[in-house]
């Protein structure tokens, strides 16, 4: 599909695959917007390099995982663009320590709750689009899930270490939740996809100690190379009327059967709704 005069939103943006994927978008004719929590400078710079490239961009200064923050990015966006085509929710984190502004353990708000809520309130500005499309970067990890503790979308007191498994949890949280939106966009312009991008050597691990992160990504793909997945589900024209569907490597192939559970599909969208106080 043509990229002129569309308006993309990429979240974690400013670094790693999502830098790659908003360098790309505007290489083909879009505006982006991108969100960043630190390192403005590193936005500033990618912005520089898009109006080389005779772009539009916008960096937002806002923190997925703050409920209250993605209103901030939405009013910006459209205060700008005025309207939205793709979004990529690509922001993600692992191995955290930490609470969300809001309570909610800070690899699930990163990764599920915060993408959920900002896609849920885009979604009048996707279907005013001629062809919008909502892109989920998951992961493979999610086919080791067996079940979900649903205590992991409650708010808590005090942090705990998540672990490898807690990532495992929300990358299947991102295939659930692109095929549950596809089912509940049926019959519009609107059309969504879950990937894998590769075991890409991205900031993804930065909570993780250096030593590990060092070797890790001795034996992952680059972030342009994680890139390429996205971008196909993004822009691919032959992928205008598919939705629901889950990619590998640019192909489409088949996610856990846990990931294909329609019933735990709703579940996870009333259970998410009701941790962020939407009905």
């Amino acid at each position: 599909m043509s990229l002129k005069n569309k308006v993309a939103i990429v979240t974690g943006g400013n670094s790693g695959i999502g830098q790659a994927i908003v360098l790309e978008l505007a290489r083909q004719g879009a505006s982006v917007v991108i969100d960043y929590v630190a390192h403005p400078e590193a936005t500033e710079a990618l912005e520089r390099e898009i109006c080389k490239l005779g772009n539009q961009s916008l960096g937002v200064e806002a923190d997925v995982s703050k409920l209250a923050d993605l209103q901030k990015l939405i009013d910006a966006a459209v205060g700008k663009f005025g309207r939205l085509d793709i979004m990529v929710n690509n922001a993600g984190i692992a191995g955290t320590r930490a609470l969300s502004k809001d309570g909610f353990d800070s690899t699930y708000a990163t990764n599920h709750i915060g993408p959920f809520l900002l896609t849920s309130l885009l979604l009048p500005r996707l279907r005013e689009s001629s062809q919008g499309r909502v892109v989920n970067v998951a992961s493979a990890a999610h086919m080791m899930v067996k079940r979900i503790d649903w205590s992991v979308l409650e708010r808590r007191a005090a942090p705990k270490r998540s672990g490898f498994a807690d990532y495992t949890v929300t990358k299947l949280m991102n295939v659930l939740h692109a095929k549950e939106l596809a089912r509940r966009l049926a019959g519009t312009r609107v059309t969504t996809y879950a990937l894998h991008p590769g075991a890409v050597a991205s900031n993804i691990w930065r909570s993780l100690p250096r030593p590990l992160q060092w070797f890790g990504k001795l034996f992952m793909l680059s972030n342009e190379e994680g890139a390429e997945t996205p971008l196909y589900c993004a822009t691919a024209p032959e992928l205008a009327t598919t939705t629901g569907r889950y990619y590998d490597r640019r192909r489409e192939v088949s996610p856990s059967p846990l990931a294909e559970d329609e019933a735990l599909a709703k579940e996870l969208w009333a259970r998410t709704e009701a941790a962020v106080g939407r009905s």
